[in-house]
């Protein structure tokens, strides 16, 4: 008998480990996923926010802050679970020369492990700089 109850708490404790393996597994990917979303839309709405006038005019690179957040608001929506809370916050954005700072929080819901209830936040934070090859002379 005694067999036999160390049989069930061996299904048990690996049912258990698979459970916590799954859950780690989960964040990690997406947090995986969220960091390349990030740096992919970023560069993607830096591309979109060039003020193209001047850069015809000039030969300078400006970039349009609203269009810019617009852009990226626009993008980010488009290609996010809704499985998470994203929180968005621009910390620095500079026209001239393009350069922007992008920081997001995302919060997935909670889980109850033994009585405990626990959460993952994840922060990404992106600092991207748009610069175009010189041409020689």
């Amino acid at each position: 008998m005694k067999e036999v109850y160390w049989g069930y708490w061996l299904i048990v404790l690996g049912v258990f480990i698979t459970v916590v393996m799954m859950l780690i597994s989960n964040v990690t990917t997406s947090d995986t996923q969220d960091y390349y979303l990030i740096k992919e839309v970023t560069e993607a709405s830096m591309f979109d926010a060039i003020d193209l006038a001047t850069y015809r005019e000039s030969g300078e690179l400006k970039m349009n802050q609203e269009k810019f957040v617009e852009s990226f608001l626009r993008r980010f929506s488009e290609n996010v679970t809704l499985t998470k809370t994203y929180t968005i916050e621009f910390y620095d954005i500079i026209e001239v020369p393009p350069k922007v700072s992008v920081q997001v929080k995302s919060e997935s819901s909670s889980f109850v492990i033994a009585g405990d209830s626990e959460s993952f936040d994840v922060v990404n934070k992106v600092d991207a700089i748009l610069e175009l090859p010189r041409k020689s002379k």
